[in-house]
């Protein structure tokens, strides 16, 4: 592959376009996922696989919950019991407001 410099500008909402030569090269299009990397002061960029990122469960489970709700449309889904929802409903109110983009503290695992 040839080495290809482009040029491209940065908006006032964080936003860029990806040159057309670099989509080429990248083998990406309209939707096309990009993960970039920073090492130092170099940033990379390479396509990511449209499967890249995903659970390899997720669409085994989904379509067993799709099955059975075409299998039992009337029984798959029912209200929860009451004592249930207050029970969801005591323990949520318990946790106050959370702060979606706090830092975690901690190990994480994931």
């Amino acid at each position: 592959m040839q080495d290809i410099e482009e040029i491209s500008t940065i908006t006032a909402k964080g936003q860029t376009t990806v040159p057309k030569s670099v989509r080429r090269a990248l083998g990406v299009d309209y939707g096309g996922r990009n993960a970039f990397r920073v090492e130092g002061d170099s940033v990379t960029i390479h396509a990511m696989p449209e499967d890249a990122g995903q659970d390899p469960a997720l669409a085994p489970f989904l379509s067993l919950i799709a099955a059975d709700l075409a299998a039992h449309p009337r029984t798959s889904i029912r209200k929860l019991p009451q004592t249930l929802a207050s029970r969801i409903e005591t323990l949520a109110g318990e946790t106050g407001a959370v702060d979606l983009d706090a830092p975690i503290e901690g190990d994480v695992s994931l």
